[in-house]
């Protein structure tokens, strides 16, 4: 039976709730957490520091990512030259078409992860005043400073700066003072700060009964993430090539692309953090795409017809890319009709069936027990890559062998070093965009991969958008944030 982390969770979600309560964004319950005898006992610990693992779950409906329309990957896939869906509406739209304001509920919702950014710094000031042993309180101390370091780099990314609450701030319930939006510089410092103290104390991995938890691997890829981001070349080699080293183990699963997403090769090494799942915290992701007529081993899969890669991007792989054995383009109905782009039906009108995923032979219904992967090592090579590029000036062999590690497991031809005699730099970006694009479809990347080349508006009005504006490389803030800032918060340029 796969154990985790997780088995907790049902703890850490009762605190969870109690902690939300007592935050600088709602009323304080007075009482529910009384820190003159909280925490007192290393179990006290656990309970705080599993509370802080709630948000990133993939749990049905619940979790920043979970697979449906509240789901952070799947949103901003959608918003890219990747992401379509056949649920026709104007909610699946303003995604997909990049049509947005500050009042669009799919795009700002996830400004209410602020509450749990901000409950993050409580606990942490609970845990530093707990007397527990001094290395299961630093062990306790720098999950959390992951979780926090990791929910402010996925705020930074949606909306920029984000208020992060001071600590006596938040034990002031009565105050009506707004808290302001810090600078870039201060915010990107704010969650360096987090992610390192972190690494400096989180192990390489754990055993089995531990999965989930926040390692050294995921805190560091988190700060490769943030210095492209911020456009820091130099810092991103340093960082991408220390993630390369042995002590991490990590691996590209080179048996096939399919063997990474399915049940019996759960845990690979390619794996560097996964949303944990099981049957009472499952994954959706195969209701969400398979079509009815899909054939599937186990048949009490449900199948609700709904995401879909657009054919524009899906004709952009190499027609003998292994990836596309997992986004199918063409099958052999169950109602004995073959359904292709030339005859669609109604599951192939909009694109290919990013199936990526395989089955798990013991779902009933919607639920998948597979874990849900948030961040992989190939993620880690082709940013490597991009980085040396970008730094040096140059195309490298370096930066081509690494791009090379994705496309022969592919089964696709490696790039060779001449290719790029003529078009340099900028033909090696292009190259590595569109192999990540291939790579990575619905695993929550490409909306930065293209803001980072400067493509996301360019590839929006190319799929279709009449909407889509060069500020929208972030998000808005919900209108209400601007309201009841009281001038004090600013909504994000030209909202």
């Amino acid at each position: 039976m796969k154990t985790n982390y997780f088995q907790n969770i049902g703890i850490g979600l009762v605190l969870a709730c109690l902690l939300a309560a007592c935050t600088k964004l709602d009323m304080q319950v007075s009482g529910v957490i009384n820190p003159t005898d909280f925490p007192k006992t290393e179990r006290d610990v656990e309970a705080l520091v599993v509370s802080c693992y709630v948000p990133f779950r993939s749990n049905w409906y619940n979790g920043i990512f979970t697979v449906n329309n509240d789901g952070y990957q799947v949103i901003g896939d959608m918003s890219t030259d990747i992401g379509d869906c056949l649920w026709d509406n104007g909610m699946w739209n303003a995604a997909i078409y990049q049509n947005w304001n500050p009042e669009t509920v799919l795009v700002t919702k996830f400004y209410d992860y602020l509450r749990d950014l901000n409950r993050f710094t409580m606990v942490l000031d609970l845990l530093e005043r707990a007397d527990i042993n001094a290395d299961r309180k630093s062990q306790a101390i720098a999950e959390v400073k992951a979780a926090r370091g990791f929910m402010g780099y996925l705020l930074y990314s949606w909306f920029g700066p984000v208020p992060v609450a001071h600590i006596d701030q938040l034990q002031d319930p009565l105050s009506t003072d707004v808290i302001p939006r810090p600078t870039d510089e201060d915010m990107v410092a704010h969650i360096e700060r987090d992610l390192q103290e972190a690494a400096a104390v989180l192990p390489y991995s754990y055993d089995n009964s531990d999965y989930g938890r926040f390692t050294k691997g995921l805190v560091n890829t988190l700060i490769l993430k943030l210095y492209m981001l911020e456009s820091r070349w130099d810092d991103a080699v340093s960082m991408g090539r220390e993630l390369t080293d042995a002590r991490y183990n990590y691996g590209l699963v080179n048996s096939s692309y399919a063997d990474i997403f399915t049940y019996e090769n759960q845990r690979n090494r390619e794996i560097i953090f996964a949303a944990t799942c099981d049957r009472t915290n499952a994954q959706l992701w195969l209701a969400h795409v398979l079509p009815g007529s899909y054939p599937t081993d186990n048949p009490n899969i449900v199948k609700w017809n709904g995401y879909r890669v657009p054919w524009r991007f899906y004709e952009t792989f190499d027609p003998t890319d292994q990836r596309l054995n997992v986004l199918v383009g063409s099958y052999h109905g169950t109602d004995g009709v073959q359904y292709s782009k030339s005859n669609p039906g109604n599951a192939l009108t909009r694109g290919a069936i990013p199936v990526k995923y395989g089955e798990d032979p013991g779902a009933i219904g919607e639920d998948s027990s597979i874990d849900w992967i948030v961040y992989r090592y190939a993620d880690v090579l082709t940013l490597l890559a991009e980085a040396i590029v970008r730094s040096e000036g140059i195309v490298t062999d370096e930066a081509v062998q690494l791009l090379n590690q994705i496309r022969v497991r592919a089964g696709i031809d490696p790039y060779e070093l001449s290719r790029y005699a003529t078009s340099g730099v900028q033909g090696f970006l292009d190259d590595i965009l569109l192999e990540r694009g291939h790579e990575f479809w619905f695993e929550g990347l490409r909306r930065e991969d293209l803001i980072r080349h400067g493509k996301y508006r360019a590839y929006a009005l190319e799929k279709g958008s009449t909407t889509a504006q060069e500020w929208f490389t972030r998000m808005p803030l919900p209108q209400r944030v601007i309201i009841e800032g009281k001038g004090k918060i600013h909504q994000n340029s030209n909202y």
